[in-house]
């Protein structure tokens, strides 16, 4: 039992966190390589709904397996610590879902639906440029949190 539910929480934190690291490549990539900013940005943004869905699948059954493992007589491992970065990573990713993206969304409608077609100075573009570097951050914040729970389930491996 021990065994199953390592595996499984270490399954988990490699596909939230490869996903995330994947992420800007795939974001650089589309940016790159299509003329049109705007197409480059469509695809990003639906890459980012499929990963944050697949992490707030991931981290909610992650958090379960780590209360689950605490449970577990054989299992030694504290878990309030990884299930608490865990859960970091969770609200992160629903704070960017839930609330990011869907005002960067009206942001890039209110301009007309391209958000590089308006000038740099209007108003929309302005709140959707802040928005973005807050997205930035946010999936840094996912990131950092994912590694610092890697060390911590490694720790006891």
């Amino acid at each position: 039992m021990k065994t199953l539910l390592r595996a499984l929480i270490l399954l988990l934190i490699v596909l939230w966190l490869g996903g995330v690291m994947f992420f800007p490549v795939v974001a650089g990539t589309a940016f790159s390589s299509l003329p049109d900013t705007h197409a480059a940005g469509t695809i990003v943004g639906k890459c980012l709904r499929i990963l944050h869905y697949e992490g707030l699948f991931a981290g909610t059954l992650l958090i379960i397996l780590l209360l689950v493992a605490g449970r577990v007589r054989a299992y030694t491992r504290k878990v309030a610590l990884p299930a608490f970065f865990a859960l970091a990573m969770l609200v992160l990713t629903a704070f960017s879902q839930f609330w990011i993206i869907p005002k960067m969304e009206n942001y890039r409608l209110a301009a007309g639906g391209a958000i590089d077609a308006v000038e740099v100075n209007d108003p929309n573009r302005v709140a959707f440029n802040q928005l973005h570097v807050v997205s930035e951050r946010v999936e840094e914040g996912v990131l950092l949190a994912g590694l610092v729970l890697v060390v911590l389930v490694a720790r006891e491996s």
